[in-house]
């Protein structure tokens, strides 16, 4: 009943990536308290940002997640400080000074392409941190902020890279191994949920996307694609079109009306076929259906069909 409601799955990460995940975030987190002890002294290095936890767990159990790459944590946790400790300087009101603080540093992330949700937790440190914090003004982005941001990104990249599968950063490797679809894999059958749960396995690393939403934005891009795949503006009455398929799925339809209208949901077309499979059938499709079907436009040349260009 309870898994009615909440997903409690093993997922398709193995044990031993679950366990370096937690080595990286224990050892990031010793790092910041030693080099912040030896830099700051024993007494200031009780300031360590709390959201460096969160930030420790998108790094070492997400490193190929977008929100865990080095300008989205260095972005996020400085612009988030600084705000937060401008909202703390120049809005007497507690309370609206916390919120205005994650408000707008939510914004700003949006805006420099920088969103790391412990920057919100940042944030609200600088408002709510207490007297030593506010003692720091503005400093407090420097040091904690800025030193514990760098002391974790160092660790992250250091840590990573001894673990083949774990690219960290992950946008130099992402751009040289970009996948492409072979040729012949347009034709091929559709890709369903346990292709999915198949290839996730084979990551070995904790992706923010269930199988499900990957089934549909698969299904979304094929779907677009299939839509763009030819000009409704380019289908009229009396004309022929092809699907352009390869042995006994050829055929050749002609449009012998249409039905115009505003919106594209009701804009249709009648066609019959006139070669290849379903000859001697007829139909109805929106325009964009269609489009979705059609390769190319042809014309009849003898036996034979040739493209329109």
């Amino acid at each position: 009943m309870l898994n009615r409601f909440i997903d409690l799955t093993a997922g398709n990460v193995s044990h031993t990536e679950r366990l370096i995940s937690g080595l990286g975030g224990c050892v990031a987190i010793f790092a910041i308290f030693t080099v912040s002890d030896w830099y700051l002294g024993t007494r200031d290095v009780l300031l360590l940002v709390p959201s460096m936890g969160a930030s420790a767990v998108l790094l070492f159990a997400v490193p190929h997640g977008a929100l865990s790459q080095p300008w989205n944590v260095l972005g996020g946790h400085l612009l988030s400080a600084l705000i937060g400790v401008g909202c703390y300087q120049l809005v007497p009101h507690s309370f609206v000074a916390a919120s205005l603080a994650v408000g707008l540093a939510i914004s700003a992330m949006y805006y420099l392409r920088c969103i790391h949700p412990p920057g919100g937790a940042t944030a609200l440190t600088a408002v709510i941190g207490g007297e030593s914090t506010h003692a720091l003004g503005y400093q407090f982005v420097l040091t904690p902020v800025l030193l514990n941001v760098v002391i974790m990104l160092l660790v992250a990249v250091l840590f990573n890279f001894g673990f083949r599968w774990r690219r960290y950063p992950s946008i130099p490797a992402s751009r040289h191994a970009q996948a492409q679809l072979p040729a012949s894999a347009s034709g091929s059958r559709t890709i369903d949920h346990s292709d999915l749960v198949a290839a996730l396995g084979q990551i070995d690393s904790f992706i923010d996307v269930s199988e499900h939403d990957l089934l549909r934005i698969y299904e979304l891009a094929t779907g677009q694609a299939v839509h763009e795949r030819f000009p409704t503006g380019r289908i009229f009455p009396g004309h022929y079109y092809s699907n352009g398929a390869s042995g006994d799925d050829w055929s050749v339809r002609q449009i012998v009306d249409e039905s115009k209208h505003a919106d594209p949901a009701r804009d249709m077309v009648t066609y019959k076929v006139v070669a290849g499979h379903g000859i001697r059938t007829s139909g109805t499709l929106t325009r964009r259906e269609f489009a979705g079907w059609a390769l190319h436009e042809v014309a009849c040349d003898g036996e034979d069909w040739r493209h329109v260009k």
